[in-house]
């Protein structure tokens, strides 16, 4: 039994009079009401074989490339809150005084916002240097030296705002119809939604920006953790919209322990010792909420969940609008990143399919944002990577086939389970599955229409033979 949603492939035949091909069924399966979440970025995804959807001719960077280039990246730039009627060229020419200007651009969130990268860290602390502390008001300010500014005019003039917006907001369901519409065939509209969906250039350095911001802040107990952000906002899956996970990464500190000494001395950090690694963390996490609440600017509604099964510090980051949460030391989760990093790279076809099955999802309220019993985005997205798998040929290698193909460095054992995957993209041979993302998309929904799930359960580690699969063991990227 197929599910209902292929039907509306075939049955509906909505604004037929602008095409002349059956793409409009689609277009009605993705404009159910629901909410939509997306950027209006649409030079970001790029064209991958025509063929294929395997992008063989663009070397591709490591996941921990990507992530250590953007640190860099936020690292270098800084956050400034601006006053309501701003000339952009007079305000670069004033910061310029510090060093030569990457990039920028603004946006709006309680207010407008500049998001200025430097070419150099010196620029950083030369604009730092030259900062002044709020004047004395009705209210004590807390000194605090960060990279998030407040810019003032000290002469108000009547000169109107020049500044041209990076636009985060989703379109309206209006626009992303008429967008829809215009597309010419059924692999458009699912490349077009895709397109309306991920994060743009603009809002992957915001969220850097917010993790190293509170990096800044979790550095005055721990100089040498990291921030890093996972899932989403990182796995080439993320929405605009979605909430931006990040991690304290300790294991800097930790690897301190483990160089090698020369002599007969070894030299050993004086630490307080408590009785397990959850007590550590809850008051790791305890100490970094406290400092988020008290000291970090534009952090409110900070909450210290440290009995959750994961313990975590949640709040809202107001300038940038995200609603972050943060642990310490879940490389496991950074690690799943990667794996889904890995396979929306491999193929266009990936990322187009999972966002479409996730709109076609939430518009037929399959999942929601407020927590209860939906299948979520995760599981759909496993979903697909496993019916790529299926394919003949497969569009996705297995997990296995992607440990086959690691080498030494890329050995990997958290906790105890071996995560060992290969991390060199190019090192990994390109499918030869022609299909369209229409037939993908069809076929998706046939699959787990007939789907024995009373029976059998998906299994992205290891396709078995003769159709039987069996469950995904608990040790990696559990559903």
């Amino acid at each position: 039994m197929a599910v209902p949603a292929v039907g509306l492939l075939t049955r509906l035949h909505l604004y037929a009079q602008r095409r002349t091909r059956v793409q409009r069924p689609v277009l009605r399966l993705l404009s159910c009401p629901g909410t939509v979440a997306e950027d209006l970025r649409r030079d970001e995804q790029p064209s991958g074989s025509v063929e294929t959807g395997f992008e063989d001719k663009i070397p591709k960077k490591r996941f921990s490339e990507m992530q250590n280039e953007r640190r860099e990246q936020a690292q270098r730039t800084v956050l400034i809150h601006c006053p309501e009627k701003i000339n952009e060229k007079k305000f670069l020419k004033y910061l310029s005084q510090h060093g030569p200007i990457n990039n920028h651009f603004f946006y709006e969130s309680f207010g407008l916002y500049a998001v200025v990268e430097f070419c150099q860290k010196e620029s950083v602390r030369s604009l730092q240097n030259e900062t002044h502390a709020p004047s004395k008001g009705m209210e004590a300010a807390i000194p605090f030296r960060s990279r998030f500014f407040n810019l003032k005019l000290k002469n108000q003039t009547s000169e109107r705002s020049c500044v041209q917006m990076s636009n985060q907001l989703p379109p309206s369901s209006k626009k992303l119809l008429e967008v829809l519409c215009d597309a010419e065939s059924i692999d458009d509209q699912l490349n077009t939604l895709l397109k309306e969906f991920q994060l743009t250039e603009e809002n992957t350095k915001l969220r850097y920006l917010t993790c190293s911001l509170i990096e800044d802040i979790a550095a005055a107990y721990f100089p040498d953790g990291i921030v890093r952000p996972f899932g989403s906002s990182v796995n080439t899956f993320g929405k605009l919209g979605c909430d931006l996970d990040m991690f304290l990464d300790l294991n800097e500190t930790r690897n301190l322990s483990t160089h090698k000494t020369s002599g007969n001395f070894l030299m050993e950090f004086q630490v307080k010792n408590v009785p397990s690694e959850r007590i550590a963390t809850q008051k790791i996490l305890s100490v970094i909420g406290e400092c988020l609440d008290n000291f970090s600017p534009g952090c409110v509604g900070v909450q210290k969940i440290l009995n959750a099964r994961c313990p975590l510090v949640r709040f809202s980051h107001q300038a940038s609008g995200f609603q972050c949460d943060l642990t310490t030391n879940n490389r496991i989760a950074l690690t799943s990143s990667e794996l889904l990093y890995i396979y929306g790279a491999l193929d266009s076809r990936v990322r187009a399919l999972v966002f479409t099955v996730r709109y076609w999802a939430r518009a037929h309220s399959l999942t929601s944002s407020i927590p209860g019993a939906w299948i979520t985005n995760f599981s759909l997205t496993m979903m697909v990577i496993f019916f790529l798998q299926t394919r003949s040929p497969p569009i996705l290698p297995t997990l296995d086939s992607l440990q086959t193909l690691a080498d030494a460095e890329d050995k990997c054992i958290i906790e105890g389970n071996n995560c060992t995957f290969v991390r060199d993209l190019n090192r990994i041979k390109p499918s030869e599955n022609t299909e369209t993302l229409e037939l993908l998309l069809k076929e998706f929904f046939e699959y787990f229409g007939n789907f024995a799930f009373n029976k059998n359960s998906i299994n992205i580690r290891q396709l078995l033979d003769l159709g039987q699969f069996i469950s995904y063991e608990a040790q990696f990227l559990c559903v």
